[in-house]
C-alpha cells in the first residue's frame, strides 16, 4: 500500500523519528474502520447548521442563523435530532463560527404626554397573562433609511408572545399607533376570535399613548388601559425586548432578513411582515418552552374545547 508514491511502512518510519509512534498494522486499521457514531452525528448536525448558512433566491440565509446556543439546541430538537445535547451543539457551533446575534443598545423614543394624566398601572412588572387576549402591549421604535427615519410600532400578546398588530409610518403620531391597535383589533376579529371588553392595554407614558384620542379609541374598544410612569423602561420591559428582537434580528445590517440597504418605509414594511410572520410561527421563544406563539395559542384552545367535546360525547353515550 502506497500514499502518494510513498510506502506506508516509510511514512511511518519518518512519524517515529517525529516522535509517533504509528505502525503500519495501526493505519491500515485505522483506514478500515468505521467513523464511530458520535462522528456521523456530529457530521450530520453540521451539515444542518450549514444548510442554514445557504442563500435563498433573495441573497439572505435562513432566519434561525441568529439563534444562540440554547434555542439552536431546541431548534434542532424539533428537527430531526431529539435527544441532542446542548454540550454539543455549543461545540459544533464554535467550530462553525456560529454565535447567534447580541442584543445591542436600547434607543429612547418614548416623549412622555405634558399633562402628566395618564391611565395607572395595572401589571406592575408583571408580564404574565393567564389567557390569550387578556393584557396587550405595545411600543414603537425607530429604523433610519435613506430619506431620514421609518417608525415601527408593535402590538403583542402577553400570552403567547404573539405580535398581533403592527405598523409602519414616517411620522410618530397618534395616528400611526391608533392604526397599529386597529390592525390587532382587525386580526382577532377575522381569525374568528374578537377581542373580550376588559383586555388590559398596557403601554408606556408616550404622549402618542397618553393622547385623548388615542384614550378614547381605547374606551370605544372595551380595552383597559394601563401605563407605565414616565423615565422607566422596565415598567414596559416586555414591549422594549421584543423591540430589542426586532431591531437586532430584522433591521441590523446582517440580518437574514434584509436584502440590501433600507431606501424607503416600502423596503421596511417588506421586512417587518417578513419578521413578523416568521416571529409568530416559526421562532422557538423560551418564556414559552421553546414553541411558537401560534403553537403555544393552539394548544390553549384544543385545551379549552377539549372538556366540551368531552361532555358532548359522555352524553350521546348516556
Amino acid at each position: 500500500m502506497r500514499e502518494a508514491g510513498h510506502a506506508v511502512e516509510s511514512i511511518c518510519t519518518v512519524l517515529r523519528e517525529q516522535g509517533m509512534q504509528v505502525a503500519a498494522r495501526s493505519y491500515r486499521a485505522w483506514k478500515k474502520r468505521q467513523p464511530t457514531q458520535r462522528t456521523v452525528e456530529d457530521a450530520r448536525i453540521t451539515d444542518v447548521l450549514r444548510g442554514l448558512r445557504i442563500l435563498d433566491e433573495k441573497g439572505r440565509p435562513a432566519p434561525e442563523v441568529i439563534y444562540g446556543r440554547r434555542k439552536m439546541t431546541a431548534w434542532l430538537a424539533r428537527n430531526g435530532f431529539p435527544a441532542i445535547s446542548k454540550h454539543t451543539v455549543d461545540r459544533l457551533m464554535r467550530q462553525e463560527a456560529m454565535n447567534g446575534l447580541v442584543r445591542g443598545r436600547k434607543t429612547r423614543t418614548t416623549v412622555p404626554g405634558k399633562d402628566g394624566r395618564r391611565a395607572k398601572d395595572l401589571l406592575n412588572r408583571d408580564f404574565n397573562a393567564p389567557t390569550p387576549d387578556h393584557t396587550w402591549i405595545t411600543d414603537f421604535t425607530y429604523v433610519p433609511v435613506w430619506s431620514g427615519f421609518v417608525y415601527v410600532a408593535l402590538v403583542i400578546d402577553m400570552y403567547s408572545r404573539a405580535i398581533v398588530g403592527w405598523e409602519t409610518s414616517t411620522v410618530k403620531d397618534t395616528a400611526f399607533v391608533e392604526h397599529c391597535l386597529r390592525m390587532a383589533l382587525w386580526r382577532r376579529q377575522d381569525a374568528g376570535r374578537p377581542v373580550p371588553e376588559g383586555l388590559i392595554h398596557h403601554s408606556d407614558a408616550g404622549s402618542q399613548y397618553t393622547s385623548i384620542r388615542y384614550t378614547d379609541t381605547l374606551a370605544l374598544e372595551g380595552l383597559v388601559p394601563s401605563i407605565g410612569s414616565v423615565g422607566d423602561a422596565y415598567d414596559n420591559a416586555a414591549a422594549e425586548t421584543v423591540m430589542g428582537l426586532f431591531k437586532n434580528e430584522a433591521v441590523a445590517k446582517n440580518s437574514p432578513f434584509r436584502n440590501g440597504a433600507l431606501k424607503t418605509e416600502t423596503d421596511v414594511v417588506d421586512v417587518v411582515f417578513e419578521w413578523v410572520h416568521w416571529y409568530n410561527t416559526q421562532r422557538l421563544h423560551s418564556a414559552i418552552g421553546y414553541q411558537t406563539p401560534e403553537e403555544y395559542e393552539q394548544t390553549y384552545y384544543a385545551r379549552k374545547t377539549r372538556p366540551l367535546a368531552d361532555d358532548a360525547a359522555n352524553k350521546t353515550a348516556a
